[in-house]
């Protein structure tokens, strides 16, 4: 019998920072999966993929991947994948983080990079909390979840992500879970060859920190919960997707639009237009 002497995923992944120090049961293990796949089967040259991540569990993706990565500064990673694409358009840019690195203290980027169509695609892991530095409540966190500091259930109202980025002007918006990773894996290849601002939350377990407190006890459990609680609804409004815990959870592709200009188009005209003034002032002295 012959045994495989790679893995698959050995052309993409750095073995020497393995084993990873994901908790058992998370789901990030299976979103990197999906967003390695679709890089390599959209055809982009992997010469110019570029991934960019923040703080928290799922920012330690960027230091497990063979392409070209960044791992930055607490809520800094959209501004970051920002300079990276202004100064080089080539680059095909992808954000790589979670709910509380990109939507507490970066939440103000996010928007206005939405709002001024970067052509950066995001990846947002949603698991719901601050999973990393102790399960504390995060802006995701649903109303009367138990967390560390939330021992009696939380109280404050928790971001509708798609509805955000959707209203703050991002040309593709999607949800998915870890569970549907071959739908992910097509979303996020539709993200990576489109133009614009792109985003995906995907829903993910945390049973070492969330789903224990929240009877989740085993990253299984939660599989279980998406199995039995979502609902593809492509094109719903995305007013109508925040989540309720124990209630339906609206998932697939809510926001496809077909052209709009980007921040790059309207770098070019100006280049274009600042190089027209100088040539008729200093072009023919």
């Amino acid at each position: 019998m012959k045994y495989a002497t790679e893995h698959p995923m050995d052309s993409l992944l750095r073995a020497d920072r393995m084993p990873h120090i994901w908790c058992p049961g998370c789901g990030l293990g299976s979103i990197l999966t999906c967003y390695l796949e679709a890089l390599v089967e959209t055809g982009i040259d992997l010469k110019y993929a570029t991934m960019v991540s923040g703080i928290g569990c799922a920012g330690r993706a960027a230091g497990y991947v063979k392409i070209d990565s960044f791992h930055v500064t607490h809520g800094r990673p959209i501004p970051f994948a920002i300079g990276l694409k202004v100064t080089d358009p080539r680059r095909n840019v992808t954000v790589f983080s979670g709910d509380g690195d990109l939507f507490a203290i970066g939440g103000n980027h996010i928007i206005h990079a939405a709002r001024r169509n970067v052509d950066i695609t995001v990846i947002c892991v949603n698991n719901f909390n601050y999973g990393m530095t102790g399960g504390q409540v995060g802006p995701t966190t649903p109303i009367g979840a138990f967390t560390t500091t939330t021992p009696y259930g939380n109280i404050e109202p928790e971001f509708n992500l798609p509805h955000l980025c959707a209203s703050a002007g991002a040309v593709y918006v999607a949800r998915w879970t870890s569970l549907h990773a071959r739908r992910l894996k097509e979303s996020i290849k539709e993200a990576l060859l489109k133009r614009g601002f792109c985003f995906i939350e995907v829903l993910s377990p945390c049973p070492v920190a969330f789903g224990r407190r929240n009877m989740f006890r085993e990253g299984i459990d939660m599989m279980r919960y998406f199995r039995d609680k979502c609902k593809i609804v492509h094109g719903v409004d995305t007013r109508d997707v925040g989540i309720v815990l124990g209630e339906e959870i609206i998932i697939g592709k809510f926001v496809d639009i077909e052209e709009k200009e980007t921040l790059h188009d309207h770098i070019a005209r100006i280049q274009r237009i600042a190089q027209d003034r100088w040539w008729r002032k200093y072009g023919k002295s």
